[in-house]
């Protein structure tokens, strides 16, 4: 089986609900996965936006949450796990407002992809504290055994 990642609070290529961005509560949506491969020692869950500052247009991809380190045991993350906490040995990443933790869709015109990628990896990562997507993607590559994407959409409101 392939690792799978889905939510309950939206559908792959669907709108993420507002509760979840900016513009609502700003709480982390739940997740869940399934068919880690064999070996698996940890998991990254990396949440970006390549559409920044305009889909028409983009520049850059906008770093929305980094989590490292869950356990290979590790299912999913109950919504507002960003807050409400993480499990135990996972680690948060600093996003692109410089801070760790969960910053959910702000986009400031048009609609923007947001891409939930999950990764299997045969090590628990090494290194500093609170690192950075950069850093965790230079730190795991190499033991990446599968990969999963979940991909929500949010629009800017008027």
């Amino acid at each position: 089986m392939a690792l799978r990642l889905t939510s309950t609070a939206f559908a792959d290529g669907e709108p993420i609900p507002i509760k979840y961005t900016r513009d609502g509560q700003d709480i982390s949506p739940p997740l869940t996965w399934s068919g880690a491969p064999e070996g698996t020692k940890s998991f990254v869950l990396i949440v970006d936006d390549p559409d920044a500052p305009d889909p028409r247009a983009p520049r850059m991809t906008w770093v929305h949450w980094v989590v490292y380190n869950m356990a290979p045991c590790t299912s999913g993350l109950p919504e507002g796990a960003a807050t409400e906490g993480l499990p135990q040995g996972a680690q948060h990443g600093v996003n692109d407002w410089k801070h760790a933790g969960y910053g959910g869709p702000a986009p400031p015109i048009g609609q923007h992809r947001y891409f939930y990628k999950l990764y299997a990896l045969d090590t628990v990562l090494e290194g500093s504290q609170q690192m950075t997507k950069a850093d965790v993607e230079a730190t795991m590559h190499g033991h990446i055994l599968a990969e999963a994407v979940l991909i929500g959409t949010y629009g800017k409101q008027n």
